[in-house]
């Protein structure tokens, strides 16, 4: 009889256990694995508006009334679609009026669409729809399966002030991707798509927005990629005199500014497999790198190789930039020089901080030879792992596919292998000292 007691304690635990646990799965089963949001932006005169179009299985902690096996009552829905509207946009969303936040906006309408809608194409065709068309309501639609069409009024000084945004809206889902477009009083649209937070965005940035904002882009890209950071390190290992550092990164920088530019520009492979291949790539530029670093690698053949791993990490650069490029607005071609510039920063950092870590190091604690090798092993190895985990996403593609279908017929890889052969020929013909 003594045991009674402990056999029901444990039997509330565990049913303590197994109801958190079903109510979490359940909980977690609610929010949407990815969400796609379609938004408009557009000031006149006293006015400014802003368009959404949201899933409406995103629109959580929110009691629709329903129909039959799960449709929407489309008769009775129209105060819980106002309240889903304030509760996960008019309350997130926030608009700036010349760095000034706005009062809350005037929930104009909220209604439904069907998937298959294709209003929001533009402008005009997704304001008349939301205002005027409506789904009958005895229209047989799943809950899950409809779509939250929303426009909002907010009170500005001029529809010429400077605007920004800050979403918030990254909580409808576990990947929310937004589509958002702006339109400014001088008719020009712009086109901006961001995953997740995107902080505040600057809509229809002056010059000076796009240079500062792009600045700091490509500062914190270097700090954000360990594999760059790993790549400089190992770089910098044997050659530690200003000339041959001088040398190495500007050919670095040569190389990856070109591949930047050039990918931004839409020359580049535009391929599922480029950006696996790329990464592999990056993996083991680091590798082979630090083994050079254990052969003893002289200056000469040094910067080639360099260059060539260049090339490659630009790849990367450019397509950690591909998506924030548009946040430019006009200024496209500054945005990619303040980015590049930013880059340059971020690596001079890098550089600057760990030389003297280095030379301590090597000098006074493993000697400068041992102290290479060991320190290139250990790079190697993480290098290789990397190499290893990317390569694994890569073999999925067929080879036949990625050479033939894609390397060896795009104009800007044969341009670049020609000037490789050529930079290899010219290093190594006979008669010329490597050492």
């Amino acid at each position: 009889m003594a045991f009674v007691p402990l056999k029901l304690g444990l039997s509330k635990i565990l049913l303590g256990l197994v109801v958190t646990i079903t109510a979490i799965n359940i909980y977690s089963h609610e929010i949407p694995r990815e969400t796609n949001i379609l938004a408009f932006i557009k000031p006149e005169g006293q006015h400014l508006r802003l368009l959404v179009r949201v899933p409406l299985e995103a629109m959580r902690d929110v009691n629709f009334p329903l129909t039959g096996p799960g449709y929407l009552d489309l008769a009775n829905a129209e105060e819980s679609l106002k309240e889903a509207a304030d509760l996960w946009l008019g309350r997130e969303i926030i608009i700036y009026e010349n760095g000034i936040i706005l009062e809350s906006p005037q929930l104009i309408t909220a209604s439904v669409a069907i998937p298959t809608d294709l209003s929001f194409k533009n402008y005009d065709t997704a304001l008349s729809n939301t205002l005027e068309r409506k789904l009958p309501s005895k229209t047989e639609i799943y809950w899950q399966q409809a779509m939250l069409d929303v426009l909002y009024e907010y009170q500005i000084t001029s529809d010429s002030s400077d605007f920004s945004i800050r979403p918030g809206v990254e909580q409808l889902g576990l990947q929310v991707t937004t589509i958002l477009r702006f339109l400014p009083i001088n008719g020009k649209e712009l086109y901006y798509q961001h995953t997740g937070n995107p902080g505040t965005v600057i809509l229809d940035p002056h010059w000076y927005h796009a240079v500062l904002q792009f600045t700091r882009l490509g500062f914190t890209h270097i700090f954000d990629g360990k594999d760059h950071i790993l790549f400089l390190i190992c770089l910098i290992i044997p050659f530690q005199r200003a000339r041959a550092l001088f040398i190495l990164i500007t050919a670095f920088t040569i190389a990856h500014s070109l591949t930047l530019a050039t990918t931004t520009l839409g020359l580049a492979p535009n391929f599922l497999w480029f950006i696996p291949l790329v990464e592999t790539m990056i993996a083991l530029s680091i590798l082979y790198m630090a083994l050079e670093n254990i052969l003893k690698p002289d200056i000469h053949r040094r910067w080639l190789t360099v260059f060539i791993c260049g090339l490659i990490h630009g790849f990367g650069f450019a397509y950690g930039l591909k998506e924030l490029f548009p946040f430019g607005g006009e200024h496209a071609l500054l945005s990619l020089f303040a980015f590049n510039i930013g880059v340059e920063i971020g690596q001079l950092v890098v550089i600057i901080l760990c030389l003297p870590i280095l030379r301590i190091l090597l000098k006074y604690c493993t000697g400068e030879r041992v102290g290479t090798i060991l320190l290139s092993i250990l790079i190697g190895h993480i290098g290789w792992h990397w190499m290893v985990d990317r390569g694994s996403t890569l073999i999925e593609y067929e080879l036949s596919q990625i050479i033939f279908d894609g390397l060896l017929w795009n104009p800007f890889i044969l341009l670049t292998l020609m000037i490789l052969i050529g930079l290899g020929w010219f290093l190594t013909r006979p008669g010329r000292p490597l050492g």
